[in-house]
């Protein structure tokens, strides 16, 4: 059984994605996790994580800086520091940024699914979702 490790952020890379900046606390790769991911996620203002849903994972998304517009299925919540949102599996999602400067989540998911420890189906460009935001 491993003993645990240290992750230090200023030592962990960043993904550069087109709605923001993410990095991976935990996962398979990084940790040797099987139970949590952990994802510490920047959302660029006016961009955001669109319309998604992870088959077998629950996910509790909670909000450390910035304001976040969230959706879970149909139902939109704004949300700031200290709050959160529990998804359960299978359930269709969406987190943007609702305010001018960077808005900061963390994602924990579980377990730990694939490679990566993470499996993210896109939904975004499907009815109904393609249409609430507008």
């Amino acid at each position: 059984m491993a003993e645990g490790q240290f992750i230090i952020a200023a030592e962990t890379p960043q993904e550069h994605l087109d709605w923001g900046r993410l990095r991976w606390m935990s996962h398979p790769p990084a940790t040797g996790a099987d139970q949590l991911t952990v994802i510490d996620v920047t959302l660029s203002p006016g961009k955001g994580h669109d319309f998604h849903k992870h088959p077998d994972q629950e996910e509790v998304i909670y909000v450390t800086s910035g304001r976040v517009e969230q959706w879970v299925a149909q139902e939109k919540r704004l949300l700031g520091p200290g709050d959160a949102a529990f998804i359960p599996p299978g359930v269709v999602h969406a987190s943007f940024n609702a305010g001018s400067e960077d808005a900061h989540v963390v994602a924990i998911l579980g377990p730990c699914i694939g490679v990566n420890g993470y499996v993210s189906v896109e939904v975004a460009g499907e009815a109904p979702w393609k249409d609430l935001r507008t």
